[in-house]
């Protein structure tokens, strides 16, 4: 887990609770950042997996060059 997921987690959550409220309150505006927030959110999950599978990628390569063996 890095930054990008916990940003992204927040977003989500954060966005959830705007749309909900936008909903309870008939506010469509506040729903609809709610749902820029979730998409925001997701979006940079997806960027922390692609950045954590780099990293491993990029791992498993130096250890291999040093002569240890990866997991």
């Amino acid at each position: 887990m890095n930054s990008k997921h916990v940003k992204g987690s927040f977003n989500e959550i954060k966005g959830k609770v705007k749309e909900e409220v936008g909903h309870a309150t008939g506010n469509n505006k506040l729903a609809g950042e709610g749902v820029v927030d979730r998409v925001k959110g997701k979006v940079q999950n997806a960027f922390g997996d692609v950045k954590d599978a780099v990293k491993s990628g990029v791992d498993k390569v130096l250890d291999r060059k040093d002569g240890r063996r990866s997991a």
